[in-house]
């Protein structure tokens, strides 16, 4: 787990109010989830046989010997929330989240034990269209933060039938090399065959590949689902490719899965993934009902940010330089009144006191463009005097009462 530093928050601000203006503007209103929920929720939800509940979920018992789990992902507490506040009945339902999920991997570049996700659901709409504008949000939202060459793979898990075909389909075709079967697939091998796709060993690639294609188990009705969602993201020009080894990680998902993957990360590629869930719902104790939705990881978009663009923390407009023991009350005053009536306006004060020089060097420190200078001269005559840190200008003095004036003609020059 890590800290967030002063330095780095300007990439999460600008990710963070992109997403809201983009999120905003498809119609989506944001919900604020708990980080600790039951763990029979994530149980329910996830599948008992995944790696997220069996090795990496923060799972204690509270005083009442309830278990309870720090959340590792957040479509489960979402569901929860929506069906427990009777929210369906606006559907169908657009909700956005933003927040810290926890899973106790081993960290590396761009995976943490606490890290954060944005994401977004829609509860009530069942056709591939809604699949394909939440493709287009993301691509969107990947322009406005300026980050390119994001690959987007998608692919059909068609129904729970087809999918149990399937499963038997696999199940045979790895017991038949189970002597090639790394310690996790042999796991896997008995509670679900169709997590071994999701292996990322470099020793089991070779016989993924040679594994039965989910596409061939495929009725009809998954076959047009998904052919229509590629006409649609055609016709939004979403750039994509069919991965038929893509089955995401959780056991929610049916139907249409994707991954929006960089080549920039190393082997954390994947930056933002999802898909639909239409039997989530009725797996939390709801009526049958059809979802869609996905998360972004927004450690690994900060770090396609970073290398895209340097984005530095807003320096003050001003910093105040108070000289004399009586110019400290009037000099916070008056910061409080330019902050006041120029909102836009940002204004540090010298705190601490400290000479008339060592101020000027906290000045230049900060930042600012202009050093406010308030002494006990200018104070007597109603007066302060403006010098400007990062140009040749002169020094000036300005009266007090047109100092208003005079800073809005600065920010807004004419």
């Amino acid at each position: 787990m890590h800290d967030i530093l002063p330095a780095d928050l300007p990439y999460w601000q600008k990710l963070e109010l992109a997403v809201q203006d983009v999120f905003t503007r498809y119609g989506f209103a944001e919900i604020r989830i708990p980080v600790v929920e039951k763990t029979e929720l994530f149980t329910r939800a996830i599948g008992a046989a995944t790696d997220v509940v069996e090795k990496e979920m923060y799972t204690f018992a509270d005083r009442n010997g309830d278990e309870l789990s720090l959340r590792p992902e957040g479509t489960a507490g979402v569901v929860r929330a929506v069906l427990q506040n009777g929210l369906l009945y606006a559907a169908p339902l657009r909700l956005w989240y933003c927040g810290p999920m926890f899973r106790r991997e081993r960290p590396q570049k761009g995976r943490t034990r606490q890290f954060h996700q944005i994401g977004a659901e829609v509860f009530g709409a069942a056709g591939p269209d809604i699949d394909a504008e939440l493709l287009a949000m993301c691509q969107r939202t990947w322009t406005e933060l300026g980050i390119s060459g994001l690959r987007l793979e998608i692919n059909s898990l068609g129904t729970a039938a087809e999918r149990h075909r399937y499963r038997a389909a696999l199940r045979d075709h790895f017991t038949a090399n189970h002597s090639r079967l790394d310690e996790d697939s042999i796991r896997r091998l008995e509670r679900n065959p169709l997590r071994i796709m999701d292996s990322k060993s470099p020793a089991m690639q070779e016989l993924i590949a040679a594994a039965p294609s989910l596409q061939d188990y495929l009725g009809e009705d998954s076959r047009s689902h998904f052919d229509q969602l590629r006409r649609y993201l055609d016709a939004l020009e979403v750039a994509h490719v069919i991965n038929p080894r893509l089955v995401r990680g959780l056991d929610y998902y049916s139907h249409t899965v994707f991954e929006w993957i960089t080549d920039r990360l190393g082997a954390q590629g994947t930056v933002c993934a999802g898909g639909r869930y239409d039997g989530l719902i009725e797996l939390q104790g709801g009526k049958p009902w059809p979802g869609i939705g996905f998360a972004m990881g927004q450690e690994r978009l900060v770090e396609l940010m970073r290398s895209s663009a340097e984005i530095l923390p807003l320096p003050p407009h001003v910093y105040l330089v108070m000289v004399g023991e009586d110019t400290h009350a009037d000099g916070l005053r008056l910061a409080e009144l330019l902050r006041q009536n120029i909102p836009s306006l940002r204004v540090q004060v010298n705190l601490g006191g400290g000479s008339f020089k060592s101020q000027f060097k906290r000045a230049d420190r900060s930042g600012a463009e202009l050093a406010l200078i308030m002494g006990e001269e200018e104070l007597q005559q109603g007066e302060v005097s403006i010098k400007h840190l990062r140009t040749e200008a002169g020094q000036e003095r300005i009266r007090l009462d047109c100092l208003l004036q005079w800073f809005s003609g600065w920010l807004n020059p004419v």
